[in-house]
C-alpha cells in the first residue's frame, strides 16, 4: 500500500506543478502580448484610442493572442518532453 500511496502522491504533485507552470506561462504570455500591443498605433482603428472601449478591446486581443502564444509554447514543451523517451 505504501508504494501505491507514494505513486499517487507523486502523480498529484506532478499534476499540480504542471498546472501551476501552465498558469504562470499563460499569464506571462498575456502580459508580454499586452506590452507588445502598446506599441500599436490604435489611432487608425479607434477615434479615441484611450477610451474604455478601446482599452477593453486591447485587453481582449491581449488575452486571445497571449493564450495562443502560451498554447504554442506549452505544446512545444510537451513535445520536447516526449522526445526524451525517444532518445533514451
Amino acid at each position: 500500500m505504501s508504494i501505491e500511496n507514494e505513486l499517487y502522491n507523486n502523480l498529484q504533485n506532478y499534476t499540480g506543478m504542471t498546472g501551476l507552470f501552465s498558469i504562470v506561462i499563460v499569464i506571462l504570455c498575456i502580459i508580454f502580448v499586452w506590452v507588445v500591443l502598446q506599441e500599436v498605433k490604435w489611432d487608425a482603428f479607434f477615434r479615441f484610442p484611450r477610451s474604455p472601449k478601446a482599452r477593453f478591446f486591447q485587453v481582449i486581443i491581449a488575452i486571445i493572442l497571449g493564450h495562443l502564444l502560451a498554447k504554442f509554447m506549452l505544446e512545444y514543451w510537451g513535445y520536447t518532453l516526449l522526445l526524451r523517451g525517444f532518445v533514451e
